[in-house]
């Protein structure tokens, strides 16, 4: 992603850094004004709401501006640094951009506005074929994500008056317009960036071009069907398949219908900025006004005024407004939430608003699992079992008997997805806040692989150096909230999942063994469970298999 200045200066814009994430805080720079730096230079270290990472640079040259300060979140899309790359065409304008005329942005093949990108060579001769792509540059792996792309999707591009000039062989040149510059290419989505520019097209976007500019004329099709009861004001209608992933889970995350809402872009196309003015005035109880066309594109007849924007019924998913933003009382101050505390805050709100849970308990003699612990520390003390990972390799096996626990409701289709394996979240408090790391494909590991597992990502985390892909993904989750001293808990379900179990701490009580009283160790296990998924018989009997492994993990033998 770049942007070009005047002379050689590149812009380098704010890439997503994975899972479509809107925003990153800028925790420190690497360089300073006036620095030289390389390609793939570390240039900052930014906090998304899932993770802290570097940032990579994609030009080589010296340092112009910093667009932010550390503290400061910038979105993505926005500049973050310009770099002069000494790089300018000989008449003199902007150089060329590193890649023939694509634009990938922070949505994967969108701008930063949610427009999605043309495909390279749309407007002129087809693009020659692909070279076989090597493995990933360090920038790549610095930034891989969860939303990785294919080894021949499109790189993007920065904006540049047109393509880059081709060598011999109809391939880009190296570096700049002059092969001076060495460029790694743009930034992809969630990957940083790659050594060289390469395009597919076997990967191309469907696109609208202006026919001045060259490009294929749209092609007439039939009346469209007629508007539903209450459409309101909108532009060009524009085919859904092709708005962006990013302004597609922006209007389900506000209940809007992008059909339904009137675009800026060319061609009547929804972007992220259209989706947004949409919920503002849904939350304001007024009707958008409609956009300007596009250059170039028709203005679309507008339908008669739609009826009062109160008769119509709020989208039971709509969030509204933030209760108290307005009225907060003389002499409060307001505190910026990390990104992790903000994406929990999010994750949690969205599973009270979704999901039905219902929770069972039980108390149990933990004098079983406490002694096998101490067997197993004592056989290998250089490999130590925690009793979360005890509880966590009873919960896998639980989840053998009842997978019900371990799928996620499919709402829109009314439908249980199962996965094939079971990937174990556990809650983890860092100093940046409550995240969830994953153990992939824990029914594959030995109880003493899972707890090695479970103790390194639990010190990444704190370490703020878990990749986005480790935080994401799972299907069942365990919460140790005994370390904090209470008993215990009513746990929400980390969404979108459907099941969370959890251990409060262990303390001595009076416990009857047969027809005597004892003292035991005793501590209570919760089970919160989405009553989509499976009623409560299912959900006792899970809990009463965990319970009973504790009490007697030799029970463990025959379900190994």
């Amino acid at each position: 992603m770049s942007a070009a200045e005047s002379g050689g200066v590149r812009r380098f814009l704010l890439p997503d850094l994975g899972e479509g994430l809107a925003d990153a805080e800028i925790l420190a720079w690497r360089v300073a004004v006036g620095d030289e730096v390389a390609v793939d230079q570390p240039v900052a270290e930014v906090e998304t709401a899932k993770t802290t990472v570097e940032v990579p640079c994609p030009y080589a040259g010296r340092v112009t501006a910093l667009h932010g300060a550390p503290g400061e979140s910038i979105p993505v899309g926005a500049p973050l640094i310009s770099v002069d790359t000494g790089r300018t065409e000989a008449g003199g304008g902007p150089a060329a951009g590193p890649a023939p005329a694509a634009r990938a942005a922070a949505d994967g093949g969108a701008d930063a506005d949610g427009a999605p990108a043309p495909a390279a060579g749309a407007a002129g001769s087809p693009s020659p074929a692909a070279p076989s792509r090597p493995g990933p540059t360090p920038a790549e792996r610095v930034l891989a994500g969860p939303r990785a792309l294919p080894a021949d999707a499109p790189v993007g591009a920065p904006d540049g008056p047109g393509p880059v000039p081709a060598a011999r062989g109809g391939e880009p040149a190296p570096g700049g317009a002059d092969g001076s510059a060495p460029l790694s290419g743009a930034v992809l989505v969630g990957y940083g960036t790659r050594a060289e520019q390469r395009h597919s097209p076997s990967r191309r976007r469907p696109q609208r071009r202006d026919p001045a500019e060259g490009g294929p004329r749209p092609t007439a099709s039939a009346a469209p069907p007629p508007p539903p009861a209450d459409p309101g004001p909108r532009g060009a209608r524009h085919p859904v398949a092709v708005v962006s992933p990013l302004v597609r889970r922006l209007a389900r995350e506000h209940g809007i219908d992008v059909a339904q809402v009137a675009g800026s872009g060319e061609g009547g196309l929804v972007l992220r900025r259209d989706v947004e003015a949409a919920a503002a005035a849904r939350r304001a109880g007024t009707a958008p006004a409609a956009p300007a066309p596009h250059a170039g594109t028709a203005p679309a007849a507008v339908p008669a005024a739609r009826p009062a924007p109160d008769r119509q019924p709020r989208a039971w998913s709509e969030p509204g407004p933030e209760p108290g933003a307005a009225t907060a009382p003389a002499g409060a101050r307001r505190i910026a939430l990390s990104g992790p505390h903000r994406e929990m805050a999010r994750r949690m709100a969205r599973s009270r608003r979704e999901i039905p849970e219902a929770t069972v308990w039980v108390d149990v003699d933990a004098s079983g699992l406490l002694d096998l612990r101490a067997a197993l520390t004592a056989a290998d003390p250089d490999r130590p079992v925690s009793l979360l990972a005890l509880v966590a390799r009873f919960c896998v096996l639980g989840l053998r008997r009842f997978p019900a626990l371990n799928s996620r409701f499919d709402a829109e289709r009314g439908e249980l997805l199962e996965p094939p394996g079971v990937h174990l979240g556990f809650a983890a408090q860092t100093p940046r806040g409550l995240v969830v790391p994953v153990v992939r494909d824990a029914h594959e590991l030995t109880t003493r692989e899972l707890a090695a597992e479970l103790t390194g990502l639990t010190e990444r985390a704190r370490a703020g150096g878990l990749p986005p892909d480790r935080l994401s993904g799972g299907t069942f989750t365990v919460n140790n909230y005994g370390v904090f001293g209470v008993d215990g808990a009513a746990a929400v379900i980390n969404h979108p999942e459907s099941a969370i179990v959890g251990i409060g701490r262990i303390v001595k009580r009076p416990w009857v063994v047969g027809d005597d009283l004892a003292v035991r160790p005793v501590t209570e296990l919760t089970l919160a469970f989405d009553h989509r998924v499976c009623d409560g018989a299912v959900a006792a009997g899970f809990l009463r298999f965990v319970a009973d492994c504790v009490e007697r993990p030799e029970l463990l033998i025959g379900d190994m």
